[in-house]
């Protein structure tokens, strides 16, 4: 196979290349990357048998508004995070092909923020609750030990937020840009008599590259530090997120993406109103109301380390669809209106130790997670007589659980050159329903999901500098509440759906040949069984279906350099082959795996004054075609190319600093497809990306 090829080729280039850094000197001019996503202890990210990558807060916030995660995820291989230019359905990740089908929100993917899920224990997660503003770093892992995180990890994505430290300071921050987009944004932080502090809030108004697509979304962060002795930490914070009336511009079909990639899709059913949209007629729009508290206490032992987190809180959304106007709902629909409060808590406790063993140190972490999210959903007929977009009968009442339960163990065994992991999670989850609304019959019931994980790693320190890795591991993915909501028959819930099972390999290399170089390749493969996917979705309501095999074969590649201080470049490539490895329905063996694309690229060189006070860049941003339906039988959205530039500036006055900041993207106003949904069976697929756009900021920082 050519991947397999090339990526040999790139191993054994690396292995030949004698003139390695040793360590210390990298360590002076690469300084080293700690992360914790993978053990869940502070490790070096270069002596872990692991495809991880971390953007940190320069990048995070490099020249960009910090509005959507898309923003610096762009730079991570083996990651497709699009921004769909629909604030309703926030933005569409995958990682390795998992999560691509996802029609809103983030599935596929683990999403935590200081430790605490941002993800359901069924699986379906939120990427708008990110606060970008305050944030430090972002880790992302792939391969197999996400499959550590349990349910719906075929990656995860975690973001850290700064230590409060210091000197107490004010920031405001300020962006305008195309599309009437605008945001401000107001941060304290500092430490005073032994506790650091941390807050934020922030506006953020679009009316909308797309027609129908304006949004305002209001967020806010605290975090409290607290060090009661010299061996012990809380942590405690609390967010929130708000979007009131956030509209859904929809998809379009191909014929309307040629025609005018900002309009909406007519609806031709009216004749009484021939020009107006569906998301016009129906007025598609969602409002958002999250409040979420967390709690992190951690006491050292010498050696020894517990770590206890907790966290609590409430989720309310009430969401406007769209259906043909000749459309009549049978008695199973639950109407074009969804509505229901959630409230969601959680607890990760786990303990953590380091003893020699056999001439070598092993590190070992016990622990438990927990977590349940209980839902009061109604729905509602979407229109009262010749009215559409209002709130009609009660078509829907009911009650949902869902709960995991996953005691976990890993181990890290590291003796001279070699390191071994190994790890082991056992999942369960539960999923029950009582339904109050009999006029359609009861459609009551409940369904468990267990499955056990085990890892399995190995690093070898082939020579300073060098290092080579091999890891396997078993994931599983249970259907979301959202996907059991329907039977392919018309019924009630499809407690029927099985998980997905995966089995995960990965061979890969990481490598600093120079200083200030670094290069990390990897070649992956995944073989899936019982894959879930649409299996029809009409008049509002989708229902799906296990699938037969899936196999995923690539190649990641990253290189970071900086060279005279002055110059950085960046390189992240990603090569994917997704594929139905069985043939189903309509579907043929062979057939490309909808919304993955087969390659992505992301290049940046930049520049920098020797003061850091003025700074550019040029980045590049390139995916190949993906096709939005199973049986790859519609017009792909085509491939793309753009280039982004970015400048800024800083300056310092005493007290104050003061940053500028400018950024074009797309900038050769290339036409493209941004992303896809897949399965519409309207064949409203498309989702098109802004041509030509432009944002200025600038922010002033006062420290005290």
């Amino acid at each position: 196979m050519k991947r397999h090829v090339l990526a040999s080729s790139v191993i054994a280039a690396l292995s030949t290349y004698t003139p390695f850094a040793s360590a210390d000197e990298n360590a002076a001019a690469a300084v080293p990357v700690v992360v914790v996503t993978a053990s869940r202890t502070e490790q070096l990210s270069f002596d872990l048998p692991a495809s991880i990558d971390v953007i940190g807060a320069d990048q995070i916030g490099a020249a960009q508004p910090r509005v959507n995660a898309s923003e610096a995820l762009a730079a991570v291989p083996g990651l497709v995070a699009q921004n769909r230019q629909n604030y309703a359905q926030d933005l569409q990740i995958s990682s390795r092909g998992f999560g691509a089908r996802s029609a809103f929100g983030v599935r596929g993917v683990r999403l935590i923020a200081d430790g605490i899920p941002a993800t359901m224990p069924d699986g379906q997660g939120q990427a708008a609750t990110f606060n970008l503003d305050l944030a430090e770093r972002i880790e992302v892992l792939r391969g197999p030990f996400s499959a550590l995180y349990g349910n719906h990890s075929g990656g995860v994505i975690q973001l850290f937020t700064r230590d409060p430290k210091g000197a107490p300071a004010v920031e405001f921050n300020v962006s305008s840009g195309s599309y009437g987009s605008r945001k401000t944004d107001l941060n304290a932080s500092g430490s005073t008599g032994g506790v650091g502090y941390l807050v934020d809030v922030s506006r953020f108004d679009t009316d909308g590259y797309r027609s129908h697509s304006a949004a305002t979304r209001d967020q806010a962060y605290a975090k409290l530090v607290f060090a009661p002795s010299a061996t012990s930490r809380l942590v405690l914070t609390a967010s929130g997120l708000r979007q009131d009336d956030t509209q859904d511009p929809l998809g379009v079909t191909w014929a309307t993406w040629q025609r005018d990639p900002r309009a909406g899709e007519i609806d031709t059913t009216d004749p009484r109103t021939p020009q107006r949209t569906f998301a016009e007629r129906y007025n598609t729009r969602k409002s958002i109301d999250h409040q979420q508290l967390g709690a992190t206490w951690e006491q050292r032992f010498g050696s020894d380390r517990l770590r206890v987190t907790a966290y609590a809180g409430k989720r309310r959304v009430i969401q406007y669809q769209s259906f043909s106007q000749g459309f009549q709902a049978p008695a199973s629909h639950s109407g074009g209106v969804v509505d229901f409060d959630r409230d969601f808590h959680g607890i990760d406790a786990n303990w953590t130790m380091s003893r020699p063993l056999l001439d070598g140190t092993l590190r070992s972490t016990f622990g438990i997670e927990a977590g349940a999210s209980n839902d009061g959903r109604k729905g509602y007929e979407n229109f009262i007589g010749s009215e559409f977009g209002v709130q009609g009968r009660l078509r829907r009442d009911e009650k949902d659980e869902v709960k995991n339960l996953d005691p976990y163990a890993q181990f890290e065994w590291e003796r001279g050159a070699w390191v071994l992991s190994a790890g082991l999670r056992h999942s369960r989850v539960d999923f029950e329903v009582e339904d109050r609304y009999l006029a359609n019959g009861n459609d009551s019931g409940s369904v468990s999901y267990r499955h056990t994980t085990p890892l399995l790693g190995i690093l070898y320190k082939l020579q300073p500098g060098l290092n080579l890795y091999a890891s396997a591991a078993h994931g599983f993915e249970t259907p979301t509440l959202n996907e059991v909501f329907y039977s392919g028959t018309g019924g009630g819930f499809n407690f029927g759906l099985a998980p997905a099972r995966s089995t995960h390999l990965e061979f890969g290399v990481k490598a600093m040949p120079l200083d200030a170089v670094r290069i990390n390749a990897a070649v992956f493969q995944v073989k899936t069984t019982d894959e879930l996917v649409v299996d029809s979705s009409s008049g509002g309501r989708t229902s799906y279906r296990n699938a037969s095999a899936t196999l995923r074969q690539g190649l990641e590649l990253s290189a970071d350099a900086q060279w005279r201080r002055n110059w950085t470049g960046r390189l992240a490539l990603s090569v994917l082959r997704a594929v139905y490895d069985e043939g189903f329905g309509a579907v043929l063996k062979g057939s490309r795996l909808p919304g993955v694309p087969n390659a992505s690229l992301y290049g940046e060189f930049g520049w920098k004054d020797a003061d850091d006070r003025y700074g550019a860049a040029l980045e590049a941003i390139a995916n190949t075609k993906l096709y939005p339906d199973d049986a790859n039988q519609v017009n792909p959205a085509p491939g793309f190319a753009v280039a982004n530039l970015r400048v800024q500036a800083q300056q310092q006055f005493g007290a104050w600093r003061v940053k500028e900041y400018a950024r074009v993207n797309n900038l050769f106003d290339r036409g493209y497809i941004g992303s896809v949904i897949v399965g519409d069976s309207n064949r409203r697929f498309y989702e098109a990306a802004p041509g030509r756009n432009w944002v200025l900021g600038a922010s002033m920082q006062y420290r005290f």
